[in-house]
């Protein structure tokens, strides 16, 4: 097995920024008991301001006078966690949360679907920059070993084990994952890196640092065994998002919603399914939540596409009362199967696939402006199809593509007969139906389709036209 590790060493910053409307500007994550506040995060900006980690809150107004101070929440970092998980979840089918901030991955068995390691990791990085969180990533024999060596190392990947003893032997001790009561007395008694560490006697060292510590060193090496609690995804989406002032348009909601459908495409890819429906909720500060439905013809999961028909749906919507909060629910989430497409698209490229032009025209006109046609089990051919009934096996035999609404007579008295006949008898229960269809070739080289009564080759009567 390999292991790949994703450190995400600002988890809870990152998830707050992604969905801020100022990323840009000085914000700081703050904790700690009100009598003494102290940062525990900042981001780019603040940090240029002169802010950093653990310096105490009113130092940090002294020194920068305007900056975004948000409350640290363990919950929200958790639920993050989960997203990620989640989206880890299509390169792998063992993936672990069990250590704080990083996800394992097993990704081996995953090659011969996304290709050798170094295409799979540019993959992840590029997915991960997408969706606004700061990574770093190391491949290892072993999950301990890939969680050790991606603190140290970022894009190190060891696939065997003679070399991977060997890079953890230079790493420091403080940075192995040790107890840290076992990693100050290491230190003390001048050892700096886990080399010098496995040189030691094993009884001598597990005397004077405990089994604590000897269990995770095998951990690293290899050679304990020890099992991953592994994640399972859930079966739905749900992802919500707080307003710190009233939102009075829709067009406001907009940038919180790309965000949440690109969330709910990325969980989607991670399930390999799609979603054929989803609720908007608008919260308000009193009453009622406005619900606004979202369904498709058939699963999707284009984050572009989502979005555009979220924002077709919600764009007619007439606030109530202001919004406070933005919720995305989706527990429809039924299979995907994509679309078939020409190996050369020739399509121009300013050309709207069908899938999104349907679903566009559905957001824009109503549910009930766009209609499908099916196949109808039934000989007669101004009965042969319905409007969105339930499909049946169509006839062998060609059929127009254009079949008029009513037949006429054919202004041509011999046309030329390319094939037929085919007689079509049916509908004594609801109207007798005796009738030769040949396909015919006009004078004009139009290919056409008309019938005549039953043994006779006079008196045609159009009834549709060929491509």
């Amino acid at each position: 097995m390999l292991w790949a590790c994703i450190l995400l060493p600002q988890l809870a910053l990152d998830g707050v920024l992604r969905r801020h409307a100022t990323p840009d500007e000085p914000l700081v994550l703050v904790d700690g008991p009100l009598q003494r506040r102290m940062l525990r995060a900042v981001n780019a900006a603040a940090k240029a301001a002169g802010l950093r980690a653990g310096l105490p809150l009113p130092t940090a107004q002294a020194i920068c006078a305007r900056f975004a101070a948000v409350e640290h929440d363990p919950a929200d970092t958790a639920r993050w966690h989960d997203f990620l998980a989640a989206w880890a979840y299509r390169y792998g089918a063992q993936v672990s949360r069990q250590m704080p901030a990083s996800l394992l991955v097993e990704v081996e068995a995953s090659f011969r679907l996304f290709g050798q390691w170094p295409r799979m990791e540019a993959m992840m990085r590029e997915e991960l920059v997408a969706l606004g969180f700061r990574h770093r990533i190391a491949l290892a024999p072993n999950p301990w070993a890939a969680r050790a060596l991606a603190g140290v190392h970022d894009g190190l990947a060891i696939t065997h084990d003679a070399p991977l003893r060997q890079a953890l032997g230079q790493l420091p001790v403080e940075r192995a994952g040790l107890p840290p009561e076992a990693a100050t007395s290491l230190r003390r008694m001048g050892l700096r890196k886990l080399a010098q560490i496995y040189a030691l006697p094993r009884a001598a060292l597990a005397r004077r640092v405990g089994t604590d510590t000897l269990d995770q060193l095998d951990r690293l090496a290899g050679t304990l065994a020890t099992p991953l609690d592994c994640y399972q995804p859930p079966d739905h989406f749900q992802a919500r998002i707080e307003f710190n002032y009233e939102v009075g348009a829709t067009g406001q909601l907009l940038f919180p919603l790309r965000r949440m459908t690109g969330d709910l495409a990325a969980y989607l890819a991670g399930r390999d399914g799609g979603v054929q429906r989803f609720v908007l909720k608008l919260e308000h500060e009193r009453g009622a939540a406005t619900e606004v439905p979202v369904g498709l013809l058939a699963p999707e999961r284009d984050p572009a596409m989502l979005f555009e028909l979220a924002r077709g749906r919600l764009d007619p919507v007439q606030l109530a009362a202001p919004v406070r909060a933005l919720q995305l629910i989706a527990r429809e989430l039924p299979p995907f199967v994509p679309s078939g497409r020409d190996l050369f698209d020739v399509r121009p490229q300013q050309a709207v696939p069908w899938e999104q032009l349907r679903e566009r025209l559905r957001a824009r006109l109503g549910d009930a402006a766009v209609h499908g046609l099916s196949i109808h089990a039934d000989h007669r051919p101004e009965r042969a199809w319905r409007d969105h009934g339930d499909s049946a096996e169509g006839p062998p035999l060609p059929r127009p593509g254009w079949l008029l609404p009513q037949p006429i007579p054919l202004r041509e008295r011999s046309p030329r007969i390319l094939a037929g006949p085919e007689r079509i008898e049916s509908g004594w229960w609801d109207g007798d139906v005796r009738r030769d269809y040949y396909v015919i070739e006009t004078a004009a080289g139009q290919r056409a389709w008309a019938y005549c009564p039953v043994g006779e080759r006079e008196g045609f009567m159009l009834h549709g036209w060929f491509a």
